[in-house]
């Protein structure tokens, strides 16, 4: 049995009381907590977060995750503020101020500027009592039973905690929003979400010239040539109406010549697989992904408005880094 050592031993204790300072707030959440996401909601400025210390690093994250959720946010440092920034705050915004003591003095120096403009404060404290929870409109309660440092004195339950309501806060006014994946996409274009939730079929696939067809009356040569012209490894097969009626890939022609087909007589109808799996163009990128992974192929058709439209393989999407 591994020993449990004092450093795992109180690693454990610290999660412990974090743990539980998350879970006491929950069960203080009350109307304060609407109050707080009606107030944000009908925001027509910013969400200003602001924090000093190790409150102002947690702020500047929940500006963040705000941003990100659909609710317009920045983060402005206090002592700054008092030196000019106060100058990007606007009675249309409303600040979200963190301070667990309520009396930090760079915040309070700046709610007679923020009361001048009529502009809207929430306090996220520890203390009901405090100078900043007073002078708020709504406050939301963060406080904790006791700091997870043995001291007492270094800010770590309670940042988790104001962290915790933070973005309980955002996740709530996401909902609110109805704010979709493809909306968070918009936000994150550069990473690899934005590219699963942007990046669509169409986007990537072989379509007008750079597809590879052949007519079900031609022979197995024919797809042959087409599919070394085109380059994906397979070709789709239609009627003389232009409808698809089937697929053929390097997989069955390597089924056909160990049949002893012969390629300059054998029709491709005879060895094209039927009703091959497709995905609409619509559909986004990933989820070709899925498609092919999950039934271990290379390559799909896609159909726009139930005609054939396009084809891609799994180097299409590797290029695309939808994979």
């Amino acid at each position: 049995m591994t020993e449990i050592t004092q450093s795992l031993a109180r690693a454990r204790q610290v999660l412990a009381i974090e743990a539980d300072a998350i879970a006491a707030l929950a069960e203080r959440l009350d109307h304060r907590f609407d109050a707080a996401c009606a107030l944000l909601l009908g925001c027509t400025g910013r969400v200003v977060v602001t924090g000093m210390g190790k409150s102002g690093h947690i702020a500047r994250k929940i500006a963040a995750t705000l941003a990100s959720t659909g609710t317009t946010a920045m983060f402005i440092h206090p002592a700054e503020a008092v030196h000019g920034d106060l100058g990007m705050i606007t009675a249309a915004d409303v600040v979200l101020a963190l301070s667990y003591s309520g009396e930090s003095d760079e915040i309070l120096a700046i709610l007679p500027s923020l009361k001048r403009l009529g502009v809207k404060v929430i306090a996220m404290t520890g203390r009901e009592d405090s100078t900043l929870t007073r002078a708020a409109e709504i406050w939301l309660d963060a406080g904790v039973a006791q700091e997870a440092c043995p001291l007492n004195l270094a800010p770590t339950a309670s940042t988790t905690a104001a962290l915790a309501l933070g973005d309980a806060l955002a996740v709530a006014l996401l909902d609110a929003r109805g704010f979709k994946a493809e909306d968070f996409a918009l936000s994150h274009p550069g990473g690899s979400l934005g590219r699963r939730l942007l990046v669509h079929v169409r986007d990537v696939m072989h379509g007008g010239d750079a597809l590879p067809v052949v007519r079900d009356d031609v022979l197995l040569r024919d797809a042959l040539l087409e599919i070394s012209r085109k380059g994906l490894g397979m070709t789709a097969v239609v009627d003389a109406a232009g409808a698809l009626v089937g697929v053929f890939t390097d997989g069955d022609l390597r089924r056909a010549l160990d049949a002893g087909r012969d390629v300059m007589a054998t029709p491709v109808a005879q060895v094209m697989t039927r009703n091959p799996l497709t995905i609409d163009a619509d559909h986004l990128a990933a989820e070709a992904v899925q498609v092919m992974e999950s039934r271990r192929i290379n390559g799909l058709l896609v159909l726009d408005a139930g005609r054939l439209a396009g084809a891609l393989n799994m180097h299409d999407l590797l290029r695309a880094r939808v994979v």
